[in-house]
């Protein structure tokens, strides 16, 4: 059975902001919606949060400079067969965000 991937409100309203600038973050983000619901876990897995939450790095089209200037997103797995995406950033405004930002968000994902 296919993962279930969820969007928290945090990371809808993040890429509704990023899309002003990078038009084309619906095509960045498609691959990775596309491995989530194939049940794959990319990215590294975020100790110290208390929750299975994962970081993935993801290019952005419109930068043209792969990967290390590109997207991060952070999404929680849940259950096997649910996923949920918490936030994203551009990696060219924010160099990170903190843990308890993460784990803030992980909770209110659970309720």
């Amino acid at each position: 059975m296919p993962t279930r991937v969820d969007t928290h409100p945090t990371f809808r309203k993040r890429t509704r902001r990023l899309r002003r600038r990078f038009p084309s973050i619906h095509l960045d983000l498609r691959p990775l919606f596309q491995r989530l619901r194939n049940d794959e876990r990319p990215g590294d897995r975020i100790p110290g949060i208390g929750h299975t939450v994962y970081k993935v790095r993801l290019p952005n089209r419109a930068a043209q400079r792969g990967k290390s200037s590109g997207f991060r997103v952070i999404y929680y797995a849940q259950f096997n067969d649910r996923v949920t995406l918490l936030t994203i950033y551009s990696k060219t405004d924010d160099t990170d965000i903190s843990a308890a930002e993460i784990r803030q968000l992980a909770l209110e994902a659970d309720e």
